[in-house]
């Protein structure tokens, strides 16, 4: 008799970096457990993905039943998919809730300009709502398809989130006496994973180690806001580098001539001359390994939880720039001054050791997490005992037959 087969999850990703990168990492968190794993997103972007890195190759899904299906959100009709088939569905991430439900009240077209409190929450001002839920954002298709999966919240069984108990425990206490929702981060950090590296990124990354090397220990600023985020005060963050004479690292990612609304972001006349050697500007970056580099001192960052989470696990202080704030409600532009000022103080002086201090404390907490026996490893492995408990009782469906 042959051994048994391995319990098969299929990972369903919405074609975005921002959620790609996060449902693969907890594709390779699962495969460190045992489970045998597929990730599909679209063509396209898988075509991208493989492009990007030279390390991830478009191989035929194996030969084995699908036991379990897993997707993140925007992506709703997994959850529909999984039922019909009769798989068990969990879900990476959630959006609000309390929204969805009518549990608190949030800005309307009547009352636009309520502030909101969420549970365990600081107060949340009304131009602080995502974009997509505000009654006048122009993005209100995105919002009804994000809103979509909840309709469908009843059937996953468990809701994985990309944070640790830790950091959250308030939140965590809270939402669990709503469904079953496990903490697991942070993903990107997997002490159980092979050496290789295999990232999700949809463009190949440029050359900036050897650049990093040169620079003395702590002394370069790395600035990046994420795939998708588009920074409109491109002179002011670029006088306040000049003006701080600090030595920075600038992920300026290019503008889809295909899809963006955006021009291509332009620097000031004359300023990569003015800069020289103590500045770098690129497209993209292995933004995990340039966290972790010796000579990087700070992370100027757009807020997103992908970098948020990578910046706390590693111990980077962050100076924070981020989409949603009173500068964009009030239309106000953040003066190159302020940036700079914000950028010295992260970077020497009594404030910047301060911040070293607790992001160091962070590091060791969120390490600790993930490491055997910590609270987010526990919970994975409880998520895939249940995997494997409800595989034995769910019967063999169409999909299980086809793959």
């Amino acid at each position: 008799m042959g051994s048994e087969a391995p319990t098969h999850v299929l990972l369903v990703s919405f074609p975005t970096q921002g959620h790609i990168n996060p449902l693969l990492r907890l594709d390779k968190r699962l495969a460190a457990n045992g489970l045998l794993v597929t990730f599909t997103t679209t063509k396209k972007f898988g075509r991208d993905v493989c492009k990007a890195n030279s390390n991830i190759t478009d191989q035929v899904t194996p030969d084995c039943p699908v036991s379990s299906l897993i997707n993140n959100s925007f992506v709703p009709w997994v959850c529909d998919a999984a039922y019909e088939l009769g798989n068990p569905n969990a879900v990476l991430w959630f959006f609000p809730y309390h929204y969805f439900h009518n549990l608190l009240p949030f800005p309307s077209q009547t009352e636009p300009k309520i502030d909101v409190q969420l549970p365990c929450l600081p107060l949340l001002k009304y131009d602080e709502v995502p974009e997509f839920l505000h009654p006048s954002s122009p993005f209100q298709m995105l919002g009804k398809l994000i809103l979509g999966q909840f309709k469908n919240l009843s059937i996953p069984f468990c809701v994985l989130m990309d944070t640790f108990r830790e950091l959250e425990h308030e939140i965590d206490d809270y939402m669990s006496n709503l469904f079953m929702v496990k903490p697991v981060g942070p993903l990107f950090f997997n002490p159980k994973a092979p050496k290789t590296i295999i990232r999700g990124d949809l463009l190949k990354a440029d050359d900036c180690i050897e650049w990093l090397n040169a620079k003395s220990p702590a002394s370069v600023a790395n600035i990046s806001f994420g795939s998708i985020a588009y920074i409109e005060q491109v002179n002011e963050l670029a006088y306040g580098l000049l003006n701080s004479e600090i030595s920075f690292l600038w992920i300026m990612k290019p503008t889809s001539e295909e899809h963006s609304i955006h021009k291509p972001h332009v620097l000031p006349y004359g300023f990569m001359e003015k800069v020289g050697n103590r500045g770098k500007v690129i497209q993209w970056s292995p933004q995990e390994e340039v966290l972790a580099y010796h000579s990087v001192a700070c992370f100027v960052t757009h807020c997103g939880w992908n970098s948020s989470i990578e910046a706390l696990t590693l111990g980077v202080p962050v100076v924070a720039f981020p989409q949603l704030s009173r500068g964009l409600a009030e239309n106000r532009v953040i003066l190159r001054d302020e940036i700079e000022k914000c950028l010295l103080e992260a970077m020497m002086g009594p404030k910047a050791e301060e911040m070293k201090r607790n992001t160091l404390e962070w590091k060791r907490v969120a390490n600790e997490a993930v490491a055997e026996g910590g609270s987010s490893d526990q919970n994975i492995k409880a998520f895939v005992d249940e995997i494997r408990k409800r595989r034995a009782a769910v019967s063999l469906s169409p999909i299980n037959n086809k793959a």
